[in-house]
């Protein structure tokens, strides 16, 4: 038996043992996305993290992710298999920033991407993903104004399909922000037949020469359902695992090779093993900031 074969009945074994989950991000790297139990977007995870029976959660994703699902199962133990995969998008704000929004803009609601650590999104009034932000920036019926932290690409797309001001903080994926339009028409160039998808994190001038702006999950379910049988895909080439698994008669390229997040390539097979054996490293979020971040959380799963 190969290693990697090896290493993953060691974790079938020990997950039963242990009545734990797996989840991991469209991101992750192929074996783990075809050893977890569900893999799916934040928020498709972040309901899905609120509805298991298992009592171990493993995430495999980076930090921000973990710490929402133990904010929605504080009674579970959540284990983010590698401890050093976080998200520089999400430390780009701190709760002391938002704070300072908020004596700033005292009467705005604060709308934040679920891509924040857990104390941000305790000063936030709601939060949102990239699959949800137009149904959440549109639930404020009475308000005309929003403040959308810390993505300033997801609140130039959301910009588009409201007329309400949206002020946002000048936060960015490195790996969506990277991709400029000359890189997007190079590859279409290189692939004329191929439907170019784009992740709403991308830059304005990118989403203006998209066939379809979508979530990861909602990429998936397009080339799943279209006709057309070639892709150019706009976002973390993890996505093209499930993708090609999926739609073998389907051809997929990236955009761009470069765009490869380096956090969520961290966690590996042994890590989940480590994590399951020793129950490590474990993510908990203090009581007080948990009850306060839940509020924004569930409120946008209520939208």
């Amino acid at each position: 038996m190969d290693p990697e074969n090896s290493l993953i009945q060691e974790i079938q074994a020990l997950r039963k043992e242990r009545n734990a989950i797996i989840l991991a991000h469209n991101y992750q790297p192929g074996p783990i996305q075809d050893l977890a139990d569900l893999t799916g977007d934040s928020l498709e995870l972040s309901r899905k993290a609120q509805e298991t029976d298992a009592d171990v959660i493993v995430f495999c994703g980076v930090h921000f992710m973990a710490e929402t699902a133990a904010i929605l199962n504080p009674d579970k133990i959540v284990l983010l298999p590698n401890p050093a995969a976080g998200c520089p998008m999400a430390d780009m704000i701190t709760a002391q920033d938002v704070r300072r929004l908020r004596q700033e803009f005292p009467s705005v609601p604060i709308v934040t991407y679920v891509n924040s650590s857990a104390e941000v999104k305790a000063e936030s009034t709601v939060c949102c993903t990239s699959a949800n932000v137009n149904r959440v920036v549109a639930s404020f019926s009475d308000a005309d104004t929003l403040y959308l932290i810390p993505d300033q690409n997801l609140a130039k797309y959301a910009a588009r399909h409201t007329q309400k001001t949206l002020h946002y903080w000048k936060g960015y994926c490195p790996v969506h922000h990277g991709l400029s339009a000359s890189m997007v028409l190079k590859a279409k160039a290189a692939h004329p037949d191929a439907l170019f998808l784009a992740h709403p994190e991308c830059r304005p001038e990118v989403l203006d020469l998209a066939d379809v702006v979508t979530s990861t999950s909602g990429m998936l379910r397009y080339v799943r359902n279209d006709a057309h049988n070639a892709f150019l895909i706009g976002t973390e080439t993890g996505i093209l695992h499930p993708m090609r698994r999926d739609n073998p008669h389907k051809s997929f390229y990236p955009v761009s090779a470069r765009m490869v997040c380096p956090d969520m390539k961290k966690t590996s097979l042994k890590d989940v093993l480590r994590s399951l054996k020793t129950l490590t490293p474990q993510v908990r979020v203090a009581e007080e900031i948990r009850l306060k971040a839940l509020q924004a959380v569930e409120r946008m799963l209520e939208i």
